[in-house]
């Protein structure tokens, strides 16, 4: 099974770190990335992902923002990555697949991808 995705995020580097930690996993296929939350909902809309990796905090239309701006029909699995715990409860209540702190390592994110497999199974 091959998961395509998105990773959202305003600064480069977390963006590079996430997409070395996704490239090492098996079927695992970054198909683009945004630095803020008017581009994911483009790029959301053109890539059409199974989930995205999303940063909560970004200038302009933050994560939530970028849920609320998508029709329910167009949002894929939604992973949050965030800095800030604060916001995890909020995450869930708009079904978010998993909310992830920063920084993480690789044995976190692939516990996120085995619930990412198991949704896209079903």
């Amino acid at each position: 099974m091959r998961i395509r995705t998105l990773v959202v995020d305003d600064e480069p580097l977390a963006r590079e770190w996430l997409r070395n930690l996704l490239s090492r996993e098996d079927g695992v296929e970054v198909v683009g990335e945004a630095e803020d939350g008017f581009r994911a909902v483009l790029a959301i809309q053109e890539t059409r992902p199974d989930v995205v990796f999303l940063d909560v905090q970004m200038p302009g239309l933050d994560g939530f923002g970028v849920l609320e701006t998508l029709g329910p029909r167009e949002l894929p699995a939604l992973v949050f990555v965030s800095a800030f715990d604060q916001y995890a409860v909020r995450a869930f209540d708009v079904h978010a697949l998993d909310y992830i702190l920063k920084p993480f390592g690789q044995e976190r994110l692939h516990a996120t991808l085995e619930r990412v497999r198991a949704r896209i199974r079903d």
